[in-house]
């Protein structure tokens, strides 16, 4: 039998899952899918690795499945979709690894706990992402898990890229700039020297952009800089999350509005984005396709966040050889593709349109100082691969 790692993706109402077989040097996809709707009208996909559907189910509306649930069906899926293979472990998306991790570990309940005293750092995330874990502890106690965090790939900011301008009382009580997207960010830096040897070497900014979004700046492939911070609703405007706020907003809210932290929670998290300046919808391609002046409006204070922003890590960087658009919208939206890169023109980058209409790879024209790239994130693959090394010893 082969070997295989489960990776698992939980939210609040879904779980994403995928399955690779262990081969030679590195791990195949073998099947992927999701469950969604898990408190409302949970709905089981799952397809193959060439992305042909193998199995669904859809339980009605008005169901409540619940992550137990959930994980009942995968389990009962696994052991006929993966007929064949030898579970060995699992590995997990993890928000928030706290400044102590800055690699994936092995989970037990001592590591767990740590994680469970993080959940206040990202309260949106960090619980449903450890609810998985805590039932696979019960369940299959014989199976390793892994925790791969998003924070991780950041901890090689500088010390000063850490930290805001706080008592030092607030910093060591964890209050300082994590950053995130780190699973994607570290899975571009992973292959971006297949694609261009200069750019992995060099200066790079990639930029992830989806329903959530930010930028990281990498220098030979590590990272020195990112847009989110404490918390992953910091920097960039996204489908539903505001993006920077200056502070003084929060206490104009709390004092004039009379909001409370819950209510302001609610606001920044699933009320503002492109979805609030827009009063339309989170989604970009809605946006896009929309004449209403609104949705103008969203789209262009997110391409603007993105030249702010552009500029500000080019700055830390004191250059720029590449920029790399990855994620639902940075693979598939030539448009803002096309509006970034003209914006980025005092920096060297020149566009293709031509080949940015194809969507790349390479969408940056021939003499261009410094080259744009478009290409698909995989965390899952990460996780799997961290997860292989891990529990190889390696």
């Amino acid at each position: 039998m082969a070997d295989a790692i489960l990776v698992i993706n939980a939210g609040s109402s879904s779980i994403k899952f995928s399955v690779y077989v262990a081969g030679d040097g590195d791990v195949a996809l073998h099947v992927r899918g999701q469950i969604e709707g898990l408190l409302t009208s949970p709905r089981f996909t799952a397809k193959n690795g060439a992305g042909a559907v193998v199995s669904e189910r859809f339980w009605g509306d008005g169901v409540t499945l619940g992550h137990d649930g959930a994980l009942d069906h995968l389990a009962a899926f696994l052991r006929h979709g993966a007929s064949g293979l030898r579970l060995v472990g699992v590995g997990h998306r993890v928000v928030h690894g706290g400044p102590e991790h800055a690699r994936p570990v092995r989970l037990d309940r001592k590591v767990l706990a740590g994680l469970e005293r993080l959940v206040p750092l990202a309260p949106l995330h960090q619980p449903h992402n450890l609810t998985p874990i805590c039932i696979l502890m019960e369940r299959r106690s014989d199976v390793a898990q892994v925790a791969c965090f998003d924070t991780s790939f950041h901890r090689t900011n500088p010390p000063v890229a850490q930290v805001y301008a706080l008592p030092q009382a607030l910093t060591d009580a964890g209050v300082r700039r994590y950053g995130f997207h780190g699973l994607s960010c570290e899975y571009i830096a992973s292959v971006l020297p297949q694609f261009d040897a200069r750019a992995a070497a060099g200066k790079t900014v990639v930029l992830h952009l989806g329903s959530g979004a930010s930028m990281c700046a990498l220098e030979a492939g590590k990272s020195v800089a990112s847009t989110m911070g404490f918390t992953a609703v910091e920097g960039l405007p996204m489908g539903t999350r505001s993006g920077s706020l200056d502070p003084g907003v929060m206490l104009y809210l709390m004092d004039e509005r009379k909001m409370d932290a819950r209510a302001i929670e609610r606001l920044i998290y699933k009320e503002s984005g492109l979805l609030g300046v827009s009063g339309i919808s989170s989604d970009m391609r809605v946006l896009l396709a929309s004449e209403d002046p609104r949705a103008r409006l969203a789209i262009d204070l997110f391409v603007y966040r993105i030249r702010r922003e552009l500029g500000s890590l080019a700055a830390a960087l004191g250059g720029l050889d590449a920029i790399v658009f990855t994620a639902g919208i940075g693979e598939r939206a030539a448009l803002i593709r096309e509006r970034v890169c003209r914006d980025a023109a005092w920096l060297g980058v020149g566009l293709d349109p031509e080949a940015n209409a194809a969507g790349g790879p390479l969408i940056s024209a021939p003499n261009a100082r410094a080259v744009a790239w478009v290409i698909p994130t995989n965390e899952e693959l990460m996780i799997a691969r961290h997860t292989r090394r891990l529990l190889n010893g390696t």
